[in-house]
């Protein structure tokens, strides 16, 4: 394999085992930092804390608007909502996921003065229904999805020591990075927790290399936001106080039959979501360049399915949204992407920022 994908695959490896969870992202952030700044013009992390880069157009007399293109940061986590007199702790995501989408397992509690470990856990299973919590999840007894109210995490430790460690109501919990690793699938495919949002992240600091020299027609705000998996708050934020008329958001897409789309197909390009409709000349564009380029773009009407530009566009933050996704199987739980979704992705969008118009 060459060297551009060796580098590639080692940044995305260092992304997906910095613990990034809502509100909390600064592990991730000082990583895309460090990869950002040599690229760009100028480099900040505003008051919601996005870092954000601008790179000039080629021509300073430019007076076209600007673009902002975002990725997040942050990842699917959960908080702690309670501490037992025992010291197992009880838990409420943060995003939309279930204890399925990631399994029974180890997570690390980020406390305040020392990050913990524990095991997420729904308790033996060899139990009977006198232990109503854990029958009732069973698929030939209770028969209830398992849910949050069902598991608890286990510490090893006692309240007291929780404390001293800076673990209360509010600490963010996270997957453990023994669990985050790449693997490879096939052959031309990669698997791991958390490609929503690292690999779209990946492509952003890969579009950053090459806008560096090419220049876009337009200025471009490069922007890595936080909470996104929470409402898209970085991202209105930025929609709000950033110049330009245009977001366009990078995300991981669904590949299923109700889309139809595919995990070995191009860039999806969405026409919308159920926050807002994309809007159509963005989305034509996207796809238009995408066919030119010869990566077999994926035109998709989603649901259920939100992105930073979506929302900044349904709240007036932004008048006119995009959205380019890597193709994801299994989004939200153990995700699958091609091997060349990444490069796909910043090639398509680098190509739409340095053409004029």
């Amino acid at each position: 394999m060459s060297d551009q994908y060796q580098l590639r695959r080692a940044l995305l490896q260092e992304l997906l085992w910095a613990y990034g969870p809502c509100g909390q992202e600064q592990a991730v952030r000082e990583i895309c930092r460090r990869e950002l700044e040599p690229h760009v013009d100028e480099v900040w992390i505003d008051p919601a804390g996005n870092l954000i880069g601008l790179i000039r157009a080629d021509h300073r007399g430019d007076d076209g608007p600007a673009t902002r293109v975002m990725a997040h940061l942050d990842e699917l986590s959960m908080l702690v909502k309670r501490v037992e007199s025992d010291g197992t702790v009880h838990l409420t995501p943060l995003g939309t996921m279930y204890p399925g989408n990631f399994g029974l397992g180890p997570v690390v509690l980020l406390g305040d003065r020392q990050t913990v470990c524990g095991v997420l856990t729904l308790g033996s299973e060899h139990t009977t229904k006198e232990s109503l919590r854990i029958w009732e999840t069973k698929p030939d007894q209770g028969d209830k999805s398992l849910d949050w109210m069902h598991v608890y995490v286990f510490t090893g430790h006692t309240p007291e020591e929780l404390t001293d460690a800076g673990v209360q109501p509010g600490t963010r919990v996270c997957i453990d990075r023994s669990k985050r690793t790449l693997v490879d699938i096939g052959d031309g495919y990669l698997g791991s927790y958390f490609l929503d949002d690292r690999a779209p992240v990946t492509a952003l600091l890969e579009t950053a290399r090459v806008l560096h020299d090419r220049r876009p027609a337009h200025d471009v705000y490069l922007v890595f936001t936080t909470s996104e998996e929470i409402g898209g708050v970085g991202g209105s934020y930025a929609g709000r106080i950033l110049p330009g008329d245009l977001t366009i958001a990078l995300e991981v897409g669904p590949t299923e039959a109700e889309y139809a789309t595919s995990v070995r197909g191009g860039p999806i390009v969405g026409y919308s979501d159920a926050q807002c409709v994309y809007d159509k000349d963005v989305a034509d564009a996207l796809m238009g360049i995408g066919l030119d380029l010869g990566l077999s773009p994926q035109a998709a009407v989603l649901g259920a399915f939100e992105s930073d530009a979506s929302h900044a566009k349904s709240t007036g933050l932004t008048p006119r949204a995009g959205l380019l996704c890597v193709p994801t199987l299994s989004t939200h739980g153990y995700e699958v992407i091609a091997r060349q979704a990444i490069p796909n992705m910043a090639q398509l969008l680098t190509e739409f920022l340095v053409r004029p118009g």
